[in-house]
């Protein structure tokens, strides 16, 4: 996400975090209000009233339009259904976290799970017990078939082996890999998967 249209979406969300701009953007959803209309609903005072609408104006969610001595307040639904399109699409948000390392959480789970030092392969390592969690199963799961190299074929005594190096219960974590895609098993003979392609 560029830095304007973060800039933008951090502005839309501190403007609609105040309970009276959100209740006022409700009321103007339905129906066009003055200050003192809007005022005697929400039961502000007028001056605080306006510097909501400023607030919400700024951001263009607001349109204004005068008419006689009193000056009319309106959604702006095209500038909300703009701001909608252009960046609260699923790929617009998911790229909020650009820079933001996933790879914490899993170190996290693997220290919980690994006795010995996960991140050196040359160092002795065991798994602990087997995640409960999904999500803390695939992670330890990832981090077992790195002891498999890709396009190699093992049998399933040689699987077993390997496994049985860092948890003895060598059955449960083989159809794990294996129900996970992370190993493929054709005919008793597994192979690991090259994820990159």
């Amino acid at each position: 996400m560029k830095n304007e249209q973060f800039k933008i979406l951090l502005r839309f969300f501190k403007a609609l975090a105040d309970e009276s701009r959100l209740k006022i953007v409700g009321i103007l959803a339905s129906q066009e209000c003055s200050v003192e209309e809007l005022a005697a609903l929400l039961q502000l005072k007028e001056p605080t009233v306006s510097h909501h609408l400023a607030k919400l104006k700024e951001l263009h969610l607001v349109s204004m339009r005068p008419e006689g001595n009193a000056h009319l307040y309106q959604l702006n639904s095209e500038a909300l259904q703009s701001l909608s399109k252009e960046i609260f699409t699923p790929e617009k948000m998911a790229s909020l976290v650009e820079g933001v390392s996933t790879q914490a959480w899993e170190n996290k789970v693997l220290k919980t799970y690994i006795e010995g030092d996960f991140q050196n392969p040359e160092a002795v390592q065991h798994l602990k017990e087997i995640p409960a969690s999904r999500k803390k199963r695939l992670v330890v799961l990832k981090w077992l078939v790195e002891k498999f190299e890709v396009g190699v074929k093992y049998s399933e005594r040689n699987v077993n082996e390997i496994i049985k190096r860092y948890h003895p219960d060598f059955a449960t974590l083989r159809r794990e890999l294996v129900g996970y895609q992370l190993l493929m098993r054709e005919q008793a003979v597994y192979c690991r998967l090259d994820k990159d392609n």
